[in-house]
């Protein structure tokens, strides 16, 4: 039978893969312990449309606007928005709301999920860039400086909006109530991208929410850190000083019109575990981290500060026997583990883990791997990692370790809008002979993820040298329509429309 996804599927169920990579219900498993099996083993005969008695999702009067009712007062928010086209349809609704003339302006950390710059597109909105901060030993994403936002606003008052990932991708926070009081103190809105951090009130060891920060309007990917079904999430207001009627606008234009109720399920049974059972689970997950992390070398890294210490190692032996060191972000659900110091990049650690130890992480780069866990992982799947890492540095022959790749600090200058990059005629040109031209396409190394030149900015010598250097060292380039990089695509000025 050709059924080439169901197959596959199918195929990595049966592995019983180790999960550290999203959706956070981890296989599945955390609904049969607590029991939401009945529910989930016939969802299919559930899976509905808008009919009598189960409400609409794009005006909802009864059950659906019960179940969010009782969503916004879990999640302490004023209202909120179930949301089954992903956090990216919430994203461009909460921007587009705002941004109400037809050439607004966003002030943006660089390294912003890709929803945001096609917003910009959408909406004809211009994008000012904070810079970023980058944990050189790791290539973590540190997110912004307090001080490098204030400057931007001051230098943007006209901006609509601040609109900022937090935590970042790696699980690091940094002082956004600061940044909220700043940008509200000059009558700027702030969005927040929490698409990592739907969890984060679960603990007190935990960063604080953006909910808790005075952020006017918050997304969280539920299905990257809590139990629901990949591409629902939730959208929260927060404040009164966010139209209501226009962030339910947007929704109806960007979300299908056929929502999922299947979906729809999976972000109230999300609901109810973060409810029922959510402060429980993420204090023995906190626990099960805290054991695996002092068999290593542990180093905190800081939003302002590179690296800092933790305590001896507990474990000598498995110290001895496993040469990698742990990076600990703030968000203590993410792990970095380095593997420089084995002389392995991230992308064969990866290949290892997965193919050898039936573990899966949520990415690798250049210097490690990151683990995303949740409320679903448990002790026996630290366990099997720690006996994975202590295998593969037995099997590591003759060390060496890494170079460093310096990551450049500058921002390609603008020339034109995402908008006007987007409707402009372009040509494809040699790699080499890009440099001083306009581009027309994102170029991406993933992970980090930073778009280093984004369409309408000049292409930088600096900034492609160290693209084609990622290549070489086996990153992917994500956005370039030519997956070798030997041609880019670039505006072509002698083409008007």
């Amino acid at each position: 039978m050709k059924n080439f996804i169901i197959n596959r599927l199918i195929e990595n169920k049966n592995k019983n893969i180790i999960s550290f990579h999203t959706p956070g219900h981890k296989n599945g498993r955390i609904f049969k312990k607590l029991g939401y099996s009945e529910i989930l083993d016939e969802i299919y005969k559930i899976d509905t449309t808008e009919i009598i008695g189960t409400d609409n999702l794009h005006s909802p009067e009864e059950i659906i606007k019960r179940s969010q009712e009782r969503a916004a007062k879990v999640f302490n928010a004023k209202h909120t928005y179930y949301l089954v086209n992903g956090s990216t349809c919430g994203i461009q609704a909460a921007i587009l709301s705002v941004c109400n003339d037809n050439d607004s302006k966003i002030i943006v950390n660089r390294d912003c999920h890709q929803s945001v710059v096609n917003t910009c597109v959408m909406g004809n909105i211009d994008p000012v860039y904070i810079p970023f901060n980058i944990c050189e030993k790791t290539s973590i994403l540190k997110g912004v400086n307090i001080e490098s936002v204030k400057k931007v606003i001051d230098s943007n008052l006209d901006a609509k909006a601040v609109v900022l990932t937090y935590p970042t991708y790696y699980g690091m926070t940094y002082n956004l109530g600061k940044i909220c009081e700043y940008a509200h103190s000059k009558g700027i809105l702030v969005i927040v991208d929490e698409a990592h951090g739907a969890h984060l009130e679960l603990s007190d060891k935990l960063p604080t929410s953006s909910l808790k920060l005075d952020a006017d309007i918050v997304i969280q990917s539920c299905h990257k850190t809590l139990p629901s079904f990949t591409q629902s999430s939730l959208l929260h207001l927060n404040s009164t000083r966010v139209d209501a009627n226009k962030i339910s606008s947007f929704l109806r234009i960007l979300e299908s019109s056929s929502p999922s109720y299947l979906l729809l399920t999976s972000l109230e049974i999300a609901v109810d575990i973060y409810e029922r059972y959510g402060k429980k689970l993420m204090e023995e997950l906190l626990l099960n981290i805290t054991e695996f992390n002092s068999n290593f070398d542990v180093e905190y890294i800081d939003s302002d500060i590179n690296l800092y210490k933790t305590g001896p190692v507990k474990n000598t032996y498995l110290k001895n026997a496993a040469d990698f060191k742990i990076f600990q972000p703030t968000d203590k659900t993410k792990i970095f583990i380095s593997s420089t110091e084995l002389g392995i990049d991230g992308y064969k650690f990866e290949e290892i883990l997965r193919y050898k130890y039936n573990i899966q992480v949520e990415l690798s780069n250049y210097y490690g791997v990151l683990l995303l866990c949740s409320i679903a992982n448990e002790i026996d799947d630290f366990d099997m990692l720690k006996i994975a890492l202590m295998d593969i540095k037995k099997n590591i022959k003759g060390k060496k370790i890494l170079d460093q790749i310096e990551f450049p600090k500058i921002t390609p200058k603008k020339a034109l809008t995402p908008l006007q990059a987007f409707y402009k005629h372009t040509k494809s040109v040699k790699i080499d002979k890009s440099i001083g031209q306009i581009c027309a396409e994102s170029l991406t190394p993933y992970p980090p993820g930073v778009n280093l030149i984004s369409p309408g900015e000049i292409v930088d010598r600096e900034v492609l040298e160290y693209i084609l250097y990622c290549k070489e060292k086996g990153m992917y380039i994500s956005g370039s329509r030519d997956k070798d990089l030997k041609f880019i695509e670039v505006i072509d000025n002698s083409v008007d429309i």
